[in-house]
């Protein structure tokens, strides 16, 4: 039975996707590829985020670049990210559910906290923890690390997020998952971890 809720931030309850797209876009403005589209960013995307970049340039990244693209990917999502808001439904869904939740993130924990807070919805998670340091990695320690604060039985617990590292980190801390599809990453990539796939928030509780 679950007893609690682990939610993801960037691609499940706040909807960025256009930010994501629109900074990533910026930051390679001097390599001069094609712009690309949410379809086209998704069809890249994966963690750690380096490897996607890779593949968007069709090499390795050579010593300082990933620095300096994720540094200025950062500068230009935060200004874009000031129009977004949260995905559809994700307030009906977090005011439904009658057990505990709480909030890990791979986004800067000094960013994501007080964005959390203008959308009036930290009472409603027992925890929130983003990232203090460097991004861009995966997630499985950080969320191991979450649930070691929490305190709870990883089998009680159901993540939602919208990527396939969302997934393997919940497998692999013992947890069960559910997946979205409003975020980063297309429904193919979903399906093959074996998880139940959604299109709205609020289906993600029926697998409770």
């Amino acid at each position: 039975m679950t007893q609690h809720i682990i939610w993801d931030w960037n691609g499940t309850l706040f909807h960025d996707i256009e930010a994501v797209v629109g900074a990533t876009n910026e930051v390679f403005k001097p390599y001069e590829l094609p712009p690309l589209t949410a379809d086209g960013f998704r069809a890249v995307y994966t963690r750690p985020i380096w490897v996607a970049y890779e593949r968007l340039l069709g090499r390795p990244l050579v010593e300082g670049e990933w620095k300096r693209l994720d540094d200025g990917f950062h500068e230009h999502y935060f200004r874009l990210a000031e129009v977004c808001e949260l995905a559809t439904g994700a307030e009906m869904v977090l005011a439904s559910w009658t057990g505990t939740q709480s909030l890990c993130s791979m986004a800067p924990h000094a960013h994501l906290v007080p964005k959390v807070e203008s959308f009036g919805i930290t009472r409603h998670f027992t925890r929130i923890d983003g990232i203090n340091g460097a991004t861009g990695g995966e997630k499985a320690a950080h969320m191991a690390e979450h649930i070691k604060a929490l305190g709870i039985d990883p089998a009680q617990i159901l993540v939602i997020g919208d990527s396939v590292d969302d997934g393997l980190a919940a497998r692999h801390v013992g947890a069960r998952a559910v997946l979205y599809t409003g975020g980063m990453t297309t429904r193919q990539e979903l399906e093959s971890t074996g998880f139940p796939v959604v299109d709205h928030l609020a289906d993600a509780l029926n697998h409770i």
